[in-house]
């Protein structure tokens, strides 16, 4: 793999999706959008590229696919993105690239509260760290992932983002 993203489709629904991974990544962090936001927003490729260059893999994508979008409760379907979310990380899970790499998300917006119901389904996820939505602080959050699976990893998440992206009154 390389870190430049590399266009993936997604379960029958084909949801969209851009995977990059630099050489000997160490977890794969899959980006989980906000309302009216994707796999393309300026600010979460910003932060993804930081991740890569820290040697994190990347995985954004659209929790839901174009005629999906217009019908705007689906935005704020925080189960319904949850379980894309999920639907994701399995694939990941299949993907010879990441199969091995444990597996960490990052919310933003109603992406944050999806982040957290799909990893409260599933004690593998290592780490979930939200930027904006507030359904929790970061630092709540970042301290549960410490207890829960392993503290190194989301200190280098937390170190890896831009300081633009971190807050540390968040």
């Amino acid at each position: 793999m390389s870190r430049i993203p590399l266009e993936v489709e997604i379960g029958a629904r084909a949801l969209k999706g851009l995977l990059g991974a630099p050489e000997n990544a160490d977890a794969l962090v899959i980006f989980a959008h906000g309302s009216g936001s994707g796999r393309l927003s300026s600010r979460n490729t910003y932060v993804a590229e930081a991740l890569r260059k820290s040697g994190l893999a990347t995985l954004l994508l659209d929790l839901l696919a174009p005629e999906e979008e217009i019908r705007r409760s689906n935005v704020f379907d925080i189960p319904l993105l949850a379980k894309r979310l999920s639907l994701a990380t399995a694939w990941a899970r299949e993907q010879a690239e990441t199969a091995r790499l444990p597996i960490g998300y990052f919310g933003a917006s109603t992406g944050a509260g999806a982040a957290l119901v799909a990893a409260a389904d599933d004690r593998r996820i290592f780490a979930v760290v939200s930027r904006g939505g507030r359904p929790i602080s970061r630092a709540t959050l970042l301290s549960a992932c410490a207890r829960r699976h392993s503290s190194s990893l989301a200190a280098k998440i937390n170190r890896s983002l831009p300081s633009t992206a971190r807050r540390s009154k968040d």
